[in-house]
């Protein structure tokens, strides 16, 4: 019979499983709530009620995430992916390499930190061959979650998996404990991808031209600043404040004489007889004249002019993307003064494929959305990281000095090794190596705590103590014994496969994270309930939650080629539904094997 006490837990659990659902709230906002509601119900003590953030899995999440900055910063996988652009044009052979370096990359680092890194290398080589991106995005990011299951740190889903296997009195999983199941769960996966599941992605765009997303040549625009005008003497600010609520002007250089000055200041004084490059629609510098009595400059040839124009801003433009933890979500570069606060000029915004042709003041920023942006030095790279923007297109691969290469690896090697061998736990192996980084210069002390991805992290906190809740309560035992009521008549093999499959649907639709937290202590209980060893259990949740290939929502990885690939909800199943039945035929019999029922 069910008490009042699992009653509470089942019921918050139903409401937060259909918040994570829902996704209208942050999923980090919808673990805190859960967690407020079970403290002040009662069911989880406020001495233990943020007991999660000082979790040792917690912990080690958080290191990864900062070791993974270090491993971007000195080069390491870059060195690697600079590979890729020699390639050449055979589709196959970059699907292969970009899917198994995605994917070994993956089992070593954070795999949305491997993803991110090679993302631009495939959208480069798409615009490079005239393909469209959707062709090979999906198969990189179906690559990061194979990778991730191969070691303890290539997803957090294998850490929580790992703490939780102390509930069966033994030690947790170490480093390579889960590399056998993961390898051949990989190796499966990357062959079906390179050899039919590629052919199963729709294009949802038109095929990506040389150019880029943007076309935007026509809005460069010369105007003189004259002697008679109101605004000779005057800052930029002052002309922008004056015009900002009517029109949507970027100022990318200011000429004086010989000098140009990019990305000028907008505390910078215009002269008489200054020359200002503008990105601006007709409408607008139409206002523009009328306001300033600006005139606009002479053009002794449009053509060569638009080309040099062209030239000379592209030194300073790169395409950016809106990850899913970005700052900017639901606001406009108006109301952030991105100019201001950041150096950072907006030109220009594209979605699911296609530039927007309305003013950018009016234009709300969603997740995905890809920006053209001008910044002036370095200090505008970092602002758009901290902004939580991703480089994309043709961008210079950030190739770390060979010392750097050559520290940062041996570093994180050591950390492996200690933990491999057991002469550390792997959150103070990893954190040591963490400030071992920060110590030799490889990550800034500000780029730490931009590096962990803190809704993760809130989220992660948040879920432990409902996972404890759901289990002190008997909330797991009882859901163990429902499942043992249509496992008792199965062989063993055939209840992990189901373990697999139902851990698997239900990450497609809630955080990786969440569901493994929530359905680790089932998994022990059912194995206890049968009378066989957690361990393959406790396999078969770790793969069932990190492989969710059939909605966007499911993972990070999966949510972040969406726009730039162009693709449409619907369309993850069609790889991913075939990939899943394959991970699941192969998991089960590789755990059965591994770790004996």
């Amino acid at each position: 019979m069910i008490t009042a006490e699992q009653m509470m837990v089942f019921t918050v659990l139903a409401v937060t499983l259909l918040l994570f659902i829902w996704n209208r709230w942050r999923y980090d906002i919808v673990a805190l709530l859960a967690l407020l509601t079970l403290a002040i119900s009662g069911l989880v003590p406020s001495d233990q009620l943020f007991s999660g953030f000082g979790h040792p899995a917690v912990v080690t999440v958080a290191a990864v995430l900062v070791l993974s900055r270090g491993l971007m910063n000195a080069g390491v996988v870059d060195t690697i992916a600079r590979q890729l652009l020699r390639a050449g044009d055979n589709l196959l052979l970059q699907i292969s390499l970009l899917t198994v370096i995605v994917a070994l990359a993956s089992a070593f680092m954070n795999n949305v930190g491997a993803l991110a890194l090679l993302m631009p290398v495939a959208i480069w080589m798409s615009r490079q061959h005239n393909r469209s991106p959707s062709i090979l995005l999906m198969p990189l990011a179906f690559g990061s979650l194979l990778g991730g299951t191969i070691t303890l740190i290539g997803t957090p889903t294998n850490i929580i998996v790992a703490s939780y296997r102390k509930q069966t009195d033994a030690a947790a999983f170490s480093m390579f404990d889960f590399m056998p199941v993961g390898l051949a769960v990989t190796l499966a996966g990357v062959l079906f991808i390179v050899l039919l599941g590629w052919r199963l992605t729709p294009t949802r765009q038109q095929a990506a031209n040389r150019d880029g997303l943007f076309e935007i040549s026509d809005y460069f625009t010369e105007v003189t600043v004259t002697a008679d005008s109101q605004f000779s003497g005057k800052t930029l600010h002052e002309l922008l404040t004056a015009l900002k609520d009517n029109a949507d002007i970027v100022v990318l250089a200011q000429i004086r004489g010989d000098t140009r000055r990019n990305s000028p200041s907008t505390y910078s004084i215009m002269r008489p007889g200054d020359t200002l490059l503008l990105e601006a629609d007709p409408d607008s510098l139409q206002l523009l004249l009328e306001k300033s009595a600006f005139s606009l400059a002479a053009k002794a040839d449009s053509d060569e002019k638009t080309s040099t124009d062209r030239n000379a801003a592209t030194s300073e433009l790169m395409e950016v993307i809106i990850t899913t933890a970005s700052s900017l979500i639901g606001r406009s570069a108006a109301t952030l003064d991105l100019r201001e606060r950041s150096g950072i000029n907006v030109l220009a915004v594209a979605r699911q494929g296609k530039q927007l042709r309305k003013r950018l003041s009016k234009v709300q920023f969603v997740a995905g959305d890809i920006l053209l942006v001008q910044g002036n030095d370095e200090a505008a790279a970092a602002n758009l990281s901290a902004l939580g923007c991703l480089p994309l297109a043709a961008r210079g691969l950030r190739i770390g000095k060979p010392r750097q290469v050559a520290l940062a690896s041996s570093i994180f090697i050591s950390a492996l090794l200690l933990m491999a061998f057991d002469v550390l736990p792997a959150a103070t192996a990893l954190v040591a190596a963490a400030v071992a980084m920060l110590f030799a210069g490889i990550i800034k002390t500000g780029e730490i705590y931009h590096s962990i991805d803190m809704p993760v992290i809130v989220l992660l906190a948040a879920m432990l103590p409902l996972g404890i809740a759901l289990e002190s309560s008997g909330g797991s035992a009882l859901i163990a014994q429902l499942l043992l009521v249509l496992a008792s008549d199965l062989p063993p093999l055939a209840v992990i496969a189901m373990l697999i499959a139902a851990t698997m649907l239900l990450s497609n639709v809630i955080n990786n994270a969440a569901t493994a937290i929530l359905t680790a202590p089932i998994a022990i209980k059912l194995a206890q309930g049968l009378g066989l060893s957690a361990d393959p259990f406790l396999m078969a949740v770790a793969i069932g939650a990190s492989c969710a290939f059939l909605t966007p929502i499911g993972h990070q990885s999966n949510a972040l080629v969406m726009a730039p690939g162009g693709y449409k909800f619907g369309d993850y199943w069609r790889m991913g539904l075939p990939l899943s039945i394959l991970v699941i035929a192969t998991a089960a019999p590789a755990i059965a094997w591994i770790w004996p029922l």
